[in-house]
């Protein structure tokens, strides 16, 4: 089992950033992937980034050029660095885990791809 959590969420003002981290706990292989999903009401969640713990790491293409992603595997902990933020960025955002090769990571888009999900953190961004 893998118990995330993560935090940094909150309310900006459009441009702003903001740094989500998510602590990872209960799995020891090197062998993990991480994402972070995002979703509002009454939509799917959407696949923002993934990360293997070999640095593979696909980002979203609409936030791409915004976002960043990274992960500390000495701390077990995943980082979403957003940038220039946009009102149409607001959502709940997720962190999500799944055993899995490097290839796989950087395919995995599904939600349903991840067994282990944080409980989320909100994110809301005005204008």
């Amino acid at each position: 089992q893998v118990q995330l959590v993560e935090s940094g969420g909150g309310s900006v003002q459009a441009g702003g950033s903001l740094r989500l981290s998510c602590a990872a706990s209960g799995y020891t292989d090197n062998m993990l992937c991480m994402g972070w999903f995002r979703q509002t009401p009454g939509q799917e969640r959407e696949r923002v980034a993934s990360i293997h713990s070999d640095g593979s790491a696909r980002i979203t293409d609409s936030v791409k050029d915004r976002f960043t992603i990274s992960r500390d595997n000495a701390k077990n902990t995943l980082y979403l660095e957003m940038n220039s933020l946009k009102p149409e960025d607001t959502a709940m955002y997720y962190c999500a885990a799944v055993p899995s090769t490097p290839r796989y990571c950087v395919n995995a888009n599904n939600h349903e791809q991840y067994p282990f999900w944080g409980q989320g953190t909100q994110v809301t961004v005005s204008s």
